[in-house]
């Protein structure tokens, strides 16, 4: 058979989708040469304006456009894809709190008495503390007793065990991760990585159906939970910082951040409503979520604003001037009549990414990975054990229930949402990433002391204590993993059109959650000794985070004062302020 006709990319650019679904055979030569094409001028470092691919619409929004007969603003599909993002990453981190919750039902303390069932609704809508009551029997099968091989002197190691298994396989995965965000539909492997971590979050449950006492089981299960997590968080980072701007990215960041505490808290309701029907419900109901959120991506999620036709002029001239973009009259400019893929620039199909090298040699990237690492650490550890601990702890002179734990333990979460949106709003007010991270750390070290010293003394002072610790452990964790990262991830010293938005953010997250798992391991040891210790380390290690930034946190000072820094040049690292100040041209 003779070699079919190579096309050029004047040619390929003035092909209609139209006109390929009117030919039947016409998409597959068409595909078969762009392939072809895209392989060749991507090994000569050719990118053009003129070079496009014909991309695959979810079809959730394909089935609403032929509903509705027209498209959606671009307005209307930042609001989505704010929406998608935010309930997919709540899913993650939902699938997640389980195991801080059941701890006291695998591993309780022979002192404290089990759960109470007085109240038979979750905080909100019930009491938010349930006392003890001595001599009462548990309604959760085998909690006064623990479960094997939880349930021995080396329980609470273990357990911690358990919890730096799953975090170090999510910080390794995310290296990888990563980079194959920046390479592969973002749509299809943010679906893959819902699903398949549901699937190993519900079998790690399942070991309570099963009757599974084998350590090695529930270790392996939340190995590979870990790997299928890594994959959400560049994902959906990527996604946001392809569809905004830098332009209040800050505040938008920092309110869309918020999935993390509802994540956190919607996890520990609906794990503590369905304790009671045994502790392996607690992992296949939020199991069983995630995959819902999973179809739910794959339905509406364009990681791209090409995917669907619009054009990166039309989103700048929008963030510029405030105007709005109508979806239908873009796609007849497009040369589209209104169905099937729309032509546009590089989105999902091709872009060029970068490497882990050339993303770590972007400036700042070091530094507030490096601060990420600790400020991860201080937060992982009270998502991972405040429960145990409130359930460990007398407070006014009364010990709570494990249920009771898990609903108080939502409000540490509650603050951080505010930390979150204060800090993103505070960065953008100031143009200053580094400076505000930096000050929410140390003021985070008097929080956790008064918390430790006076959060035992009443009920209301617990909960004052609890969320104004939130709030500063939280606000700058926060601000690092979304804003600081999609700003470094299209800083100015990336060529062309390299995108490095999930490498990026892969780098900052992978280390921080290094020290995501050192720190609930830490813990577990620690916490044997005395919580005064497990509060000393969290105190240093907030205090390590802000000095981490003191080179970044001078040259916005001297860039904001018009000064050079003491010492005459700045050296490699002073342009780190630069995708921080910067804006979006």
């Amino acid at each position: 058979m003779s070699p079919l006709p190579f096309p050029s990319p004047a040619f390929i650019s003035t092909i209609s989708p139209s006109f390929l679904f009117r030919h039947p055979s016409s998409p597959f030569r068409f595909l078969h040469h762009l392939k072809i094409l895209g392989k060749n001028r991507k090994k000569r470092g050719i990118m053009d304006a003129n070079f496009v691919l014909v991309r695959q619409i979810p079809p959730g929004i394909r089935l609403l456009r032929a509903a509705r007969g027209r498209d959606w603003t671009l307005k209307t599909y930042r609001y989505v894809i704010l929406l998608v993002t935010f309930i997919a990453y709540a899913c993650y981190h939902a699938s997640r709190k389980p195991s801080s919750i059941v701890k006291s039902v695998l591993d309780p303390d022979p002192l404290n008495q089990p759960l109470s069932g007085n109240d038979p609704y979750p905080w909100p809508i019930g009491n938010v503390f349930i006392k003890e009551e001595e001599g009462q029997n548990s309604s959760i099968e085998g909690s006064s007793r623990g479960w094997a091989p939880f349930n021995g002197k080396d329980g609470t190691s273990k357990l911690g065990e358990i919890d730096v298994a799953f975090l170090s396989c999510y910080s390794l995965g995310m290296y990888v991760a990563g980079h194959l965000g920046d390479k592969l539909d973002l749509r299809l492997f943010l679906t893959s990585g819902m699903v398949g971590s549901g699937i190993f979050v519900a079998l790690f449950g399942m070991g309570y159906i099963w009757n599974v006492h084998v350590f090695w089981f529930y270790l392996a299960m939340q190995m590979v939970a870990g790997l299928f997590q890594a994959t959400g968080w560049p994902s959906v980072v990527a996604v946001i910082g392809n569809w905004f701007g830098k332009r209040k990215r800050g505040l938008i960041m920092g309110i869309w951040n918020a999935h993390t505490s509802v994540g956190n808290i919607s996890g520990s309701l609906l794990a503590a409503a369905v304790l009671s029907c045994g502790w392996g419900w607690s992992f296949i109901v939020p199991g069983a979520f995630i995959v819902l959120g999973g179809v739910l991506v794959f339905l509406f999620l364009a990681p791209y604003p090409e995917d669907i036709g619009f054009t990166t002029a039309q989103l700048m001239a929008t963030d510029d001037n405030g105007q709005d973009v109508e979806g239908q009259n873009r796609g007849e400019a497009a040369g589209n009549d209104g169905g099937g893929p729309v032509p546009g620039p590089c989105g999902s199909g091709l872009r060029t990414s970068v490497g882990l090298v050339e993303a770590c040699l972007i400036p700042g990237v070091i530094p507030f990975a490096l601060c990420l690492f600790f400020s991860k650490l201080v937060a992982y550890t009270f998502l991972y054990w405040l429960p145990f601990y409130l359930s460990q702890t007398a407070i006014g002179g009364h010990f709570m229930s494990v249920k009771s734990a898990g609903n108080l333990s939502t409000l540490f979460d509650v603050g951080g949402i505010v930390g979150g949106i204060l800090a993103g709003y505070i960065s953008d007010r100031l143009k200053a990433r580094a400076i505000t991270a930096a000050s929410f750390m140390y003021v985070a070290i008097p929080a956790m002391l008064l918390y430790r010293w006076y959060g035992s003394v009443s009920q209301s002072l617990n909960i004052i204590l609890m969320m104004i610790a939130g709030l500063f452990v939280n606000g700058p964790y926060a601000l690092i993993t979304t804003a600081v990262s999609a700003d470094l991830g299209t800083h100015s010293s990336l060529r062309g059109d390299s995108r490095a938005l999930a490498t990026v953010t892969a780098i900052i997250d992978g280390t921080g959650s290094i020290g995501a798992a050192l720190g609930p391991l830490l813990t577990g040891f620690l916490s044997t000794r005395g919580w005064n210790l497990v509060f000393v380390m969290l105190m240093l290690c907030a205090l390590v985070a802000g000095l981490l930034l003191t080179r970044l946190v001078i040259a916005e000072i001297a860039e904001k004062a018009d000064r050079p820094i003491p010492g005459g040049k700045q050296g490699h690292e002073a342009p780190a302020s630069e995708p921080l100040l910067g804006n979006l041209k």
